[in-house]
């Protein structure tokens, strides 16, 4: 999905928090978003599906404003807190709520969670608990999972390595990447964790104070090590 940002601006009294004069994101990347705490990761996920309003600016997600127009919800997934979750239902009720907002059949959802079989690691379906009972981590599962039931064109995840075991965290960005090979989509990632950020990333933007201060489009030695020397200083 083509996603366009102009003149995007976002203050919370005297501090800004985001301040994009123009982004354009492309088909088929795999947008890695880094930067420290506070720099304005979550606020501009919030900005990117109208969970928040800008100040001033706008955003266009396959030219339609989300401020404006709800078409692009259905071309989109998002999960970035638990605040997504409904926790009094089990991941099979979660699941068939999303599926039936959605208007996602049985067969898109039975296949999505085949893909994410390795990732549940038998922990998730058929265990008979509600949402709110499981373990952080398998509620970032149930989330990450729900964000991408419908296959959508633009996935935004907010620190989705988090509470992960690494076995997950692996099987995560393979899930990723062949996601992010699918003809129109388009995935941005935030995690503080550079490694995990490199390991799936064809792009990577790193931000401060709201700013994007590098946009490394091409994600190689160079830019690692400027990455890298960037954090050691901090």
């Amino acid at each position: 999905m083509e996603v366009n940002i102009n003149n995007l601006i976002k203050s919370y009294g005297a501090k800004t928090a985001v301040s994009i004069p123009e982004l354009s994101l492309s088909h088929n990347e795999v947008v890695g978003l880094v930067g420290n705490n506070g720099s304005g990761k979550t606020t501009l996920f919030r900005l990117l599906t109208d969970l928040v309003k800008a100040d001033e600016g706008e955003v266009s997600l396959e030219g339609v404003n989300p401020a404006l127009n709800e078409e692009w919800k259905k071309h989109t997934g998002v999960y970035i807190d638990e605040g997504f979750l409904i926790d009094y239902l089990t991941p099979e009720e979660y699941f068939d709520f999303i599926a039936s907002i959605s208007n996602i059949d049985n067969d898109t959802v039975q296949q999505t969670l085949q893909q994410f079989e390795n990732f549940m690691g038998g922990e998730i379906l058929g265990q008979k608990k509600l949402i709110r009972d499981l373990s952080a981590g398998n509620k970032q599962k149930v989330g990450i999972i729900a964000a991408m039931l419908s296959q959508p064109r633009f996935i935004i995840l907010d620190e989705p390595f988090n509470f992960l075991d690494p076995s997950s965290q692996n099987a995560l960005k393979a899930i990723l990447t062949k996601f992010g090979k699918r003809e129109g989509t388009t995935i941005i990632v935030s995690s503080h964790n550079l490694q995990h950020t490199i390991d799936i990333s064809s792009r990577i933007m790193l931000l401060e104070k709201g700013c994007i201060i590098h946009d490394f489009k091409t994600v190689d030695s160079a830019s690692i090590s400027q990455l890298e020397n960037y954090f050691a200083a901090q």
